[in-house]
């Protein structure tokens, strides 16, 4: 009874373990890292024990050749190992000194053994792509840039505010050539021409005659008063 109740238990742990899907994690997409620097990949998955697992690294050739080398630990590369809580296994992979070379698509291979066949399952992968950065044309520091960009505020402020400031000034001087025109035209509005001829022809005859005339020299001559 007892032989019959362990080889229960024993098919039903079996049945179980074989039943049992190793879950994989989320990846990064993709890594942009400049050259020189470091980059740090990981991988994960979910399963009751560590299973083996390996990095790769598939290069593409072209739109339809691609090959695949395995990523073995040196003097640039490190792969550690790292477990998480609840049944989550991580494997990290750090890579120094990065080189334009080192471009490509890094996923893990998860060996799941079966009987005695092995199986391997990859992951989704993160796409490392290495750049150059861009060598400044002009070595200029922050605070320069700062004084430059308000340097420039100032200079544009001033084109703006000085033909302005011009234009108001020449409009304000010509309202008031036009105020002192008009009040000089208001001055000979009520001005008759013909008066004005026989004032200044009386006061001609005043200067030639003279405003007293002598009576001894008068003497003979019709004196004619004016009338009051």
């Amino acid at each position: 009874m007892e032989v019959g109740i362990l080889f229960f238990l024993f098919l039903l742990v079996a049945s179980t373990e074989a039943s049992e899907e190793v879950i994989l994690q989320p990846d990064q997409p993709s890594l942009q890292v400049s050259v020189s620097d470091t980059a740090d990949l990981t991988c994960c998955y979910k399963y009751s024990v560590k299973l083996t697992v390996a990095w790769n690294l598939c290069v593409m050739i072209s739109h339809n050749h691609s090959y695949v080398i395995r990523v073995n630990t040196s003097e640039r590369v490190e792969i550690t190992e790292i477990t998480s809580k609840m049944d989550v296994h991580c494997m990290s992979l750090k890579l120094k000194n990065i080189m334009v070379t080192d471009t490509g698509l890094y996923l893990c291979a998860i060996n799941q053994t079966a009987g005695t066949k092995d199986t391997f399952l990859y992951t989704p992968g993160t796409y490392l792509q290495v750049f150059k950065p861009m060598s400044k044309t002009l070595n200029i520091s922050e605070q320069a840039k700062n004084s430059i960009i308000t340097a420039e505020g100032v200079l544009l402020l001033l084109c703006v505010l000085l033909p302005g400031t011009l234009l108001l000034c020449k409009s304000k001087g010509l309202d008031e050539l036009e105020k002192r025109k008009g009040k000089e035209e208001n001055i000979y509005e009520g001005l008759n021409l013909d008066d004005c001829n026989s004032t200044y022809h009386q006061i001609q005859r005043s200067q030639v005659q003279g405003p007293y005339q002598d009576v001894v020299t008068t003497v003979g001559e019709d004196i004619q008063l004016e009338k009051p």
